[in-house]
């Protein structure tokens, strides 16, 4: 039998040892690989998981916000007989508030659903621009009754700012006799109080539009 020499046996051994560590060292790397992927979807996981609980966190307190708008829109309907108008930038509310002729003081029976608006403004509309337009009805000139109205919008306004609504958010404008809700009806004729009136539009912020209109809708 033929020797192997020596020094072909040490290569041999050393080339051996040599792809023996190697394969340990690419073990030990896919090790490492896979524990690193590992932890990286753990990590995905748990983002995942936490953003979906934000998320559901979000859908239930917006649903909560429309629940609550949407009880306060049928409180103005219902107990106030409130008129409410939702465009996409804008809700007008028509509200029952009334003034003596040839008046401009915010009458007593008005007061609890000027209370209500202010209430529903503040929860809802925060940060909104508040238009109270005052209007007269026919009887006197035009100059007259646009002075008359809006020192009615002002009355309201000042009545609102008691009730807690910031005052740099309301602006008041008169429109005289002008869109009468009766017309011709005038001082003490039928109907002439509907004339003497206020509206307010509420120049929502974005999206605010939609969910009046989806409040609205899902009362009915």
């Amino acid at each position: 039998m033929r020797k192997i020499p020596y020094a072909a046996m040490m290569a041999l051994a050393a080339t051996t040892l040599s792809a023996c560590a190697t394969k340990g060292f690419v073990r030990q790397g896919l090790e490492a690989q896979r524990v690193a992927q590992s932890a990286a979807l753990d990590g995905e996981r748990q983002a995942r998981e936490a953003g979906d609980a934000a998320l559901r966190t979000d859908v239930n307190g917006l649903r909560t916000d429309l629940n609550a708008l949407r009880n306060d829109l049928g409180t103005l309907r219902n107990d106030f007989g409130a008129r409410i108008t939702a465009m996409e930038d804008q809700v007008k509310f028509a509200m029952p508030v009334h003034f003596g002729f040839d008046d401009a003081a915010v009458r007593q029976q008005d007061q609890a659903a000027l209370e209500k608006f202010a209430q529903v403004a503040n929860a809802h509309y925060k940060g909104a621009t508040i238009t109270i337009e005052g209007f007269a009805d026919p009887a006197g000139s035009q100059a007259y009754n646009l002075r008359l109205s809006r020192e009615r919008a002002d009355a309201v306004r000042d009545f609102l700012v008691t009730r807690g609504l910031d005052g740099a958010q309301l602006r008041t404008v008169g429109y005289g006799k002008s869109r009468l809700v009766r017309p011709g009806a005038r001082a003490a004729d039928e109907g002439a109080e509907l004339n003497r009136r206020v509206t307010f539009v509420v120049e929502t912020p974005a999206g605010a539009g939609a969910t009046t209109v989806a409040a609205m809708t899902a009362s009915r």
